[in-house]
C-alpha cells in the first residue's frame, strides 16, 4: 500500500553546533537523511536542545566568545547533558586535539572526530550515534512496559544475548513440570529468574513460595520444609504446614539448595520420587503438588565427589540448568540497569534526582561488580538518598570515574568498543537474528557475520 501523496516521513533531528557558515552549509547539505538543525553558539544550541530535542548533536569545542579555546564548548558539552543525558554528543577535537577530546569523551559525549572534517568519517560517526540512540530508547520503552506478567523477558532488563538466551529457555520450559536448576553468583537475579519460571507457568495463580536453605540452622530447616503436627517436639502447640505443603499448587524455591544437610536430602529426595511428605511426628502421608526451581552458587558437582551432595538428588534437582552470566559478563547491561534502578528509587526516595552527571555511566560501565546486580541496586540506591542535586555523580556511587588514560589509546580502540556495544544490543532486540540485526545497524548480514568473528561475539 501506497503512502499518501502528502505524507511526509519524519526525519531523524540532528543538532549542529559549529560557528564556521561555511562548515554549516557543507554540513546541512550532507546530512539530507535527517532534519538538520544549525546552532553558531552555545545560548542558541541550547534554546534548539529545548525545542527540538534531537537525539545527535555535533558540537565544535570553539564557540564564539572564545573561538580559540574550549571553555564555551565544554560548557555546551555539560549543559547538554545535564538537560538530556541520553542526547548523544560527538565533538570536534580541532582545539586542543587529542586531549580535548579525550576529556570530552570522559565528560560523557559519545564520541569524537578531527577538523578538517572528512564527511564520509564523521557520517559513519553520526549514524551510529543515531542507531545506539534508537536503541537505547527502545531498551527505556522495554523497561517501562509493565505488560504480560507471563512473559519472562518482558519484566527483565537486559540487553546482553547471554541474558536473552537465559530468559528464551526459561520460557521453553516454564510451562512442563521439570524440576529447574538456576546456577550463578550471588547476587545475580536467580530469585527474579525463579519468579519468571513461576509466572510464565500453568502454576502461576499458585502460591510462590521461597525458602533460603542457607540462612535456617540445620535443626529448624526441616521443620521449615516439611512442617510438624502438634506436640511433636516442645514448643510445637500446634499443627504447622512446611513451605513444600505451602506451596501446593504452585512453586517452591530453594535457594542455595547446596546448604541443605545429608540426612534431609534423603527425605527431599523421597519427596522428588513419591510426590507425598510427612510432617515431623506425623505417621500419616500427605500428597503434594508442588513444582521445585532450586539456585545455588556453589559447585554441586564438586560436592558430590566430596559426598556432601547426594548424586540422585542432584538429577531429581537439575532436570534443567540455566547458568545465569555475572553482570561483567552482560557487556552494556550495567548503564541499562543503573538507568532503570536510578527511575524507581528516585520515585518512591528522591523525586528531584533526574538522571546521572557527565562520568557516572562511565564509571559504571568500568566497574567490575563483584557483588553483581544486587551489589549495583544497593549502590544507586544509596546514591539516589544521598544525591545533593539533580544529577547522580560517580562520588554519590563511591566510585571512581575512569582516568582519562584508561581511555582507548586511539580512534579506532574507541569505535571498536562502540561497535561491540551496538552490535550486542542490535542482536538482544532481534534474539539473535542476524538477519534483523544486520538491518538495524543498516549492514549487510555478510558484514555482520565479518565483525562478529573480528571482534570474537556470539549470534
Amino acid at each position: 500500500m501506497n503512502a499518501p501523496a502528502n505524507f511526509k516521513a519524519v526525519k531523524p533531528r540532528l543538532l549542529i553546533v559549529e560557528d564556521d557558515e561555511g562548515l554549516q552549509r557543507q554540513l546541512r547539505w550532507a546530512y539530507d537523511d535527517y532534519e538538520v538543525l544549525v546552532a553558531s553558539d552555545r545560548n542558541a544550541a541550547i534554546d534548539l536542545l529545548r525545542s527540538a530535542e534531537p537525539a545527535v548533536v555535533t558540537l565544535d569545542l570553539g564557540l564564539p566568545p572564545d573561538p580559540d579555546g574550549v571553555t564555551e564548548g565544554f560548557a555546551a558539552l555539560e549543559t547538554i547533558l545535564t538537560l538530556k543525558p541520553e542526547t548523544k554528543v560527538i565533538v570536534a577535537s580541532g582545539h586542543g586535539a587529542r586531549e580535548s577530546a579525550l576529556r570530552a569523551i570522559a565528560s560523557g559525549a559519545y564520541d569524537f572526530y578531527q577538523k578538517p572534517v572528512d564527511i564520509d568519517q564523521l557520517g559513519l560517526i553520526v549514524r551510529r550515534a543515531f542507531q545506539l540512540h534508537e536503541l537505547e530508547d527502545e531498551n527505556k520503552r522495554l523497561e517501562e512496559k509493565v505488560g504480560d506478567e507471563r512473559t519472562v523477558l518482558g519484566t527483565m532488563v537486559t540487553a546482553a544475548p547471554e541474558m536473552a538466551r537465559v530468559a528464551r529457555t526459561i520460557e521453553r520450559v516454564a510451562n512442563t513440570d521439570v524440576s529447574v536448576m538456576l546456577l550463578g553468583a550471588s547476587g545475580t537475579g536467580k530469585e527474579l529468574l525463579a519468579r519468571g519460571v513461576h509466572k510464565a507457568s500453568r502454576r502461576r495463580m499458585g502460591g510462590f513460595v521461597a525458602i533460603n536453605c542457607a540462612a535456617i540452622p540445620e535443626n529448624l530447616l526441616e521443620a521449615e520444609l516439611f512442617g510438624y503436627e502438634k506436640g511433636a517436639f516442645t514448643g510445637a502447640i500446634k499443627t504447622t504446614e512446611g513451605k513444600i505443603e505451602l506451596a501446593h499448587g504452585g512453586t517452591l524455591f530453594l535457594d542455595e539448595v547446596g546448604d541443605i544437610p545429608l540426612p534431609l536430602q534423603v527425605k527431599l529426595l523421597r519427596f522428588l520420587q513419591e510426590r507425598v511428605i510427612e510432617r515431623i511426628g506425623g505417621r500419616k502421608p500427605i500428597p503434594v503438588d508442588t513444582r521445585i526451581v532450586c539456585a545455588t552458587h556453589q559447585n554441586l558437582e564438586g560436592m558430590i565427589a566430596e559426598g556432601t551432595f547426594r548424586e540422585d538428588l542432584y538429577y531429581r534437582l537439575a532436570e534443567i540448568v540455566v547458568r545465569i552470566p555475572s553482570l561483567a559478563e552482560r557487556h552494556g547491561d550495567a548503564a541499562l540497569l543503573a538507568k532503570h534502578f536510578l527511575q524507581r528509587f528516585a520515585r518512591e526516595m528522591n523525586p528531584q534526582v533526574k538522571g546521572f552527571a557527565p562520568g557516572a555511566l562511565a564509571a559504571i560501565e568500568h566497574w567490575s561488580w563483584p557483588g553483581n546486580v544486587r551489589e549495583l541496586e544497593n549502590r544507586l540506591k544509596r546514591a539516589v538518598i544521598m544525591a545533593d542535586g539533580k544529577l547522580v555523580t560517580a562520588e554519590d556511587l563511591d566510585l571512581a570515574a575512569p582516568e582519562a588514560d584508561a581511555l582507548p589509546v586511539n580512534l579506532k580502540a574507541a569505535r571498536e568498543a562502540a561497535d561491540r556495544q551496538v552490535i550486542r544490543k542490535a542482536l538482544a532486540q532481534t534474539d539473535g537474528n542476524i538477519s534483523g540485526a544486520a538491518k538495524l545497524l543498516g549492514i549487510s548480514r555478510p558484514t555482520l557475520y565479518d565483525l562478529l568473528k573480528q571482534y570474537g561475539l556470539q549470534a
